[in-house]
């Protein structure tokens, strides 16, 4: 119950995300009252954000840093640090990852947004990574920000504006998102940068 985004523009790459944590259908916490509001955390130079249970938060931060070879560059290397992160999720951190008996994998139980120097990519609970080339967005409010997000994108604004746009708009209209927002830029790679020009 969040909304978060990346966008991805010029040479700059942005990741926000809203403040407010969701208990049911019937109780929330705002920034004002959570010390541990901001939805977003750094590991190495990546940056990432999760939707679904605030326990993914620290359960994925514990999980990574216990994982000696990782790869968050490319979709490839994700995907091959995530089928590694799953048995780690399962035993060392008790995750559930039944959701459906015609599922032809465990689920991670998790969405989660990447953004670094070589792109913005996403990873889906039965571990299908993708690596989007403007913008996408995770969360109860992803539709309103989605919306918002390709409505800005051809205007002259940043990476970072956008995204701004993005989340404002999914706090504006989906009950499980509010503001404040936090936000991270990063600048393209240059090997990244050459790919898409390509």
């Amino acid at each position: 119950m969040t909304t978060i985004v990346a966008v991805r523009k010029g040479n700059q790459i942005a990741i926000a995300a809203d403040s407010q944590t969701t208990f049911g259908d019937d109780q929330k916490l705002l920034a004002g009252y959570d010390c541990f509001h901001n939805k977003i955390f750094q590991h190495g130079d990546s940056y990432l954000a999760i939707s679904g249970s605030a326990a993914h938060d620290l359960v994925l931060q514990g999980a990574l840093k216990e994982l000696k070879k990782k790869d968050l560059t490319s979709r490839k290397g994700i995907f091959d640090t995530f089928r590694k992160l799953h048995p780690k999720l399962k035993d060392g951190f008790y995750l559930r990852p039944e959701e459906d008996e015609e599922d032809p994998y465990e689920s991670s139980q998790m969405m989660v947004v990447i953004a670094n120097a070589h792109g913005i990519f996403g990873v889906y609970p039965m571990r299908e990574i993708y690596q989007f080339s403007r913008f996408w967005a995770i969360g109860s409010g992803r539709k309103f920000a989605m919306g918002a997000m390709f409505a800005a994108y051809e205007q002259d604004l940043s990476a970072r504006e956008i995204a701004e746009i993005g989340v404002r708009a999914g706090c504006e209209f989906d009950v499980n998102s509010c503001l404040p927002m936090t936000v991270y830029t990063v600048e393209v790679a240059e090997d990244a940068a050459k790919e898409t020009t390509a």
